[in-house]
C-alpha cells in the first residue's frame, strides 16, 4: 500500500506490454480513463479502495487476457457495461461497495471461467439474470444490499460449485428454491430482508456443508422442518427472525451440535422450548416475541457458552426455579425475560453465579459483550408484584427494567434504570425499593427513564448528586415545583 493521490493519467494506455496494474488502497480520484482499454496484455487490474468516480469504461471489455478485475470500495456510478461479458478469462469480478445502478447485464452470464462475482452494496435494479446459471465454475455470488426484484431464477441451482450465496437486503419475492438443496457445497446462504414467501423447503436439510443460514425478515409461512434440528451438527448460525413462521420448534438437535447462534425472534412459534443440551457451543438463543408456552427453562444454564438469552414476549409462566449448582449461566451477559407471566419473586440465586456479568475491561474500565460495551438484564414481568433486591451488591451489572420494582446500589458499576410506560404512580419519594431520596448515591447511574407514568410531587433534590448521569427523562408525568439545580 502506498499513498498515491491525483488521477490515473490517460497516458497509461501507452504501456501496452503491462501485465499487472495494481493501484489498490490509495487516494486516487477522478475517473477510470478509457485508454486503459489499450493495455491488451493486461491480466490483473486492481484499483479497489480509492476515490474513483464516474462510469466503468466499456473499453475494459477489450482486455481479453484479463483474469482479475477489482474496483470495489470506490464511488463508481452508472451501469455495468455489457462488453465486460467478453472477458472470457475473467475469474474475479469484484465491483461491490460502489454506486453502480441499472440492471445487471445478462452478458455477465458469458463469463464461464468466473469464480467470484461480487456486486453487493450498490444500487442495481431489475431481476437476477437467468444467464447466471451458465456460470458453472462460480464459487461466490454476492448480490446483497441492492434493489433487485422479481423471483430468484431457478437457473441459480445450476451453480454446483457455489459455496457462498448472498442475496440479502433486496426486494426479491417468490419461494425459496427447492433445488438449492442440490448445491451440496453451499456453506453460507443469506437471503434476509427480502419479500420471499412460501414454506421453508426441507431440501435445505440436504446441505451438509451449510454453516450459516440467514433467512430473517421475509414473509415465509408454515413450520420449520423437523430436519433442521439435525442440521445443527454442522450449522453454526441459524437466523430466521421476523419471518412469519408458525407451529412448533424442531424437537431434537444433533449430538455434537455446532450451533452458536439461534435466532427465531418475532415469529408465531408455539409449544415448549426444545431440549438443546446437545448445543454445547450455543452463545445466542433468541426466541423472543413468539407464542411459546412453557415454564422457565433453568436447564439452559448448563450450556457452557450461552451469553445471550431472550425469551421476551411469550407465554412463559410459573415461578422461576433455580438450581443449587454453582455452574449455571456462567457466561450469560444479556438476559431478557420481559413481558411474560412469571409468578412469585425473582430469586437472587439466579444471578449469583453469573460470573460473566462481573467482567470489566481493564482498558476501558467498562463491561463488554462481544465487543459491545453493554451488559443488560431486562425484566419486564407481569405487574402482579415483583421485587429484585440487589442492595449493596458489588457485581458489575447494567440493569434495564420495565414494570418491576428494583433495588440496586451501584458501586461503581455503570447503571441504567428505565421504567417508561410502567404504570408507576404515587410520588417520587414513594415505596419503591430504590428510594429516590437515595438516588444521589447511584454514582455510576448513566440513564434514568421514568417517562409516561403517573408520578406526582417534586423532583427530589438528590438527583443533583448524579455525577455520571447522561440521560434523565421524567416527561409525561404529573410532577410539579422547581427543577433542582446545584
Amino acid at each position: 500500500m502506498n499513498n498515491f493521490y491525483g488521477t490515473i493519467p490517460p497516458e497509461i494506455g501507452n504501456l501496452t506490454n503491462l501485465i499487472c496494474l495494481d493501484l489498490h488502497t490509495n487516494q486516487i480520484s477522478g475517473t477510470i480513463p478509457s485508454q486503459i482499454g489499450s493495455l491488451v496484455k493486461l491480466q490483473i487490474l486492481h484499483i479497489l479502495g480509492n476515490h474513483l468516480n464516474g462510469p466503468i469504461p466499456e473499453e475494459i471489455g477489450y482486455l481479453r487476457y484479463l483474469t482479475k478485475l477489482s474496483s470495489c470500495w470506490n464511488f463508481l456510478n452508472g451501469s455495468i457495461p455489457p462488453p465486460l461479458g467478453n472477458l472470457n478469462n475473467l475469474s474475479y469480478l469484484l465491483l461491490y461497495d460502489n454506486q453502480l445502478s441499472g440492471p445487471i447485464p445478462s452478458e455477465l452470464g458469458n463469463l464461464k471461467n468466473l469464480n467470484y462475482l461480487e456486486l453487493s452494496n450498490n444500487q442495481f435494479t431489475g431481476s437476477i439474470p437467468s444467464s447466471f446459471g451458465n456460470l458453472r465454475n462460480l464459487q461466490s455470488l454476492f448480490l446483497g444490499n441492492n434493489n433487485l426484484i422479481e423471483e430468484i431464477p431457478s437457473s441459480i441451482c445450476n451453480l454446483t460449485s457455489l459455496t457462498l450465496l448472498h442475496l440479502f437486503r433486496n426486494n426479491l419475492k417468490g419461494n425459496i428454491l427447492q433445488c438449492l438443496g442440490n448445491i451440496s457445497g453451499l456453506w453460507c446462504v443469506t437471503m434476509s430482508h427480502n419479500n420471499l414467501s412460501g414454506e421453508l423447503p426441507s431440501s435445505i436439510c440436504n446441505l451438509t456443508s451449510l454453516q450459516v443460514l440467514d433467512l430473517g425478515r421475509n414473509n415465509l409461512m408454515g413450520a420449520i422442518p423437523q430436519c433442521f434440528g439435525n442440521m445443527s451438527s454442522h450449522l453454526e448460525v441459524l437466523d430466521m427472525q421476523h419471518s412469519n413462521l408458525s407451529s412448533t420448534l424442531p424437537t431434537t438437535f444433533s449430538i455434537g451440535s455446532a450451533l452458536g447462534s439461534f435466532n427465531l425472534h418475532g415469529n408465531k412459534l408455539e409449544g415448549k422450548i426444545p431440549r438443546v443440551e446437545n448445543c454445547q457451543l450455543l452463545e445466542v438463543l433468541d426466541l423472543g416475541d413468539n407464542l411459546l408456552n412453557d415454564t422457565f427453562p433453568m436447564w439452559l444454564g448448563t450450556l457452557p457458552e450461552l451469553r445471550v438469552l431472550s425469551l421476551r414476549l411469550n407465554k412463559f409462566h410459573g415461578p422461576i426455579r433455580t438450581s443449587g449448582s454453582e455452574y449455571m449461566f456462567l457466561e450469560l451477559q444479556i438476559l431478557d425475560l420481559s413481558r411474560n407471566d412469571f409468578s412469585k419473586n425473582l430469586p437472587m440465586s439466579l444471578f449469583r453465579h453469573m460470573k460473566a456479568m462481573r467482567t470489566i475491561d481493564q482498558i476501558s474500565k467498562e463491561p463488554s459483550h462481544l465487543g459491545i460495551h453493554i451488559i443488560m438484564i431486562l425484566l419486564q414481568f407481569h405487574p402482579r408484584g415483583w421485587s429484585l433486591n440487589l442492595t449493596a451488591s458489588q457485581e458489575v451489572i447494567i440493569i434495564l427494567v420495565r414494570t418491576v420494582s428494583i433495588g440496586y446500589e451501584a458501586r461503581p458499576a455503570p447503571l441504567v434504570i428505565s421504567h417508561p410506560r410502567a404504570k408507576l404512580a404515587k410520588k417520587l419519594s414513594c415505596k419503591y425499593p430504590y428510594k429516590p431520596s437515595i438516588m444521589g448515591d447511584l454514582i455510576a447511574l448513566r440513564a434514568l427513564n421514568l417517562s409516561h407514568n403517573e408520578l406526582q410531587g417534586h423532583i427530589p433534590p438528590s438527583v443533583r448528586n448524579l455525577p455520571s448521569v447522561e440521560s434523565l427523562d421524567l416527561s409525561s408525568n404529573h410532577l410539579e415545583g422547581k427543577i433542582p439545580f446545584s
